[in-house]
């Protein structure tokens, strides 16, 4: 049976976190969102190379999310809701909907092009949102892939519960346990429940691993981390976290590190800046019929232009 008990009775030590990471909440009109990588202190860790709280949030009237369809390339993308749903487009012609506890994993590979939206059928309630999402750096080796989506449902993923705890893992390995979705390194990527002094050791399989607070807290060695902070522990070193006094909801990351850098402009990831540029070009020239994007079908009215203010290659 796959193990999440502590084989120690140990909460960790200080020393064990290499880097604490506390993103500042920025609000985009009633909507916050705090962005804990790529950090000035980490771009990464394993291969994830962007994580974003999205919520929670609360709307009235009519509100909800319009990301308008945008290009992404280099990477693949993971969405995961707490509360709320989206409702998914992209070039491939994907038409999805993504509601709690599922999974949506887009590869961009060589190019793809995707919006989320709040369905006009939430948008008539009033309905909140609460959610993460991330960017998974491809290796160099299926950076130019052919774009690919995945949705897998809540029931698909592997759950493993012990006293006082619950973990979903979302994508890769850890536990004994893998998850459905097709991967491209090694990783992964859970979203654990603890009850007020559970404890639950980290995946000992993993060479980078990290985890961000999104409810509750954590106590490491007597001292306490509130919820919105993200911690990367120190490779190879057994650690196990204990939830503080009112429980906690945490997700846990990491995985097997890329062989090189990665830069990144905008919503593009490569391993060599002249990736990024010919990214760049290809959007701005906008040929959606015979270029390299295409947009959404059902969602091809409009489209997120590349800013200004973002040089070339940065």
């Amino acid at each position: 049976m796959p193990d999440i008990e502590p084989k120690c009775p140990g909460a960790g030590n200080i020393d064990d976190i290499e880097t604490l990471i506390v993103p500042r909440a920025r609000d985009l009109g009633g909507f916050e969102v705090r962005r804990a990588l790529p950090a000035p202190r980490r771009q990464m860790v394993g291969p994830f190379i962007f994580f974003d709280q999205m919520g929670p949030a609360e709307f009235i009237n009519e509100g909800g999310i319009d990301v308008r369809p945008h290009p992404h390339v280099g990477l693949a993308t993971v969405t995961y809701l707490y509360q709320g749903e989206f409702q998914h487009r992209d070039s491939l012609g994907t038409n999805q909907m993504i509601y709690p506890g599922e999974v949506n994993w887009m590869v961009a590979g060589n190019g793809v092009t995707h919006s989320e939206r709040t369905s006009p059928q939430t948008r008539a309630t009033r309905h909140s949102l609460f959610g993460i999402q991330t960017w998974v750096a491809l290796p160099e080796a299926y950076e130019d892939m052919s774009a690919s989506f995945e949705h897998q449902d809540q029931k698909a993923l592997p759950e493993l519960s012990g006293e006082g705890k619950q973990v979903r893992l979302i994508v890769g390995n850890a536990w004994g346990q893998r998850a459905p979705v097709k991967t491209f390194s090694e990783m992964f990527y859970a979203d654990a429940v603890l009850q007020a002094g559970a404890k639950l050791p980290l995946p000992d399989n993993h060479e980078d691993r990290g985890l961000y607070v999104t409810e509750g807290s954590l106590v490491i060695a007597g001292q306490e981390f509130e919820s919105g902070q993200m911690m990367v522990f120190r490779p190879g070193d057994a650690i196990t976290i204990t939830a503080g006094a009112r429980g906690a909801r945490l997700m846990l990351l990491g995985g097997e590190t890329l062989n090189g850098p990665r830069y990144i402009s905008w919503n593009f990831v490569a391993s060599s800046k002249e990736k990024l540029d010919a990214a760049k070009e290809a959007w701005i020239n906008g040929d959606f019929e015979h270029g390299r994007f295409r947009l959404p079908p059902g969602d091809d009215a409009e489209f997120i232009p590349f800013p200004d203010a973002i040089p070339s290659g940065d």
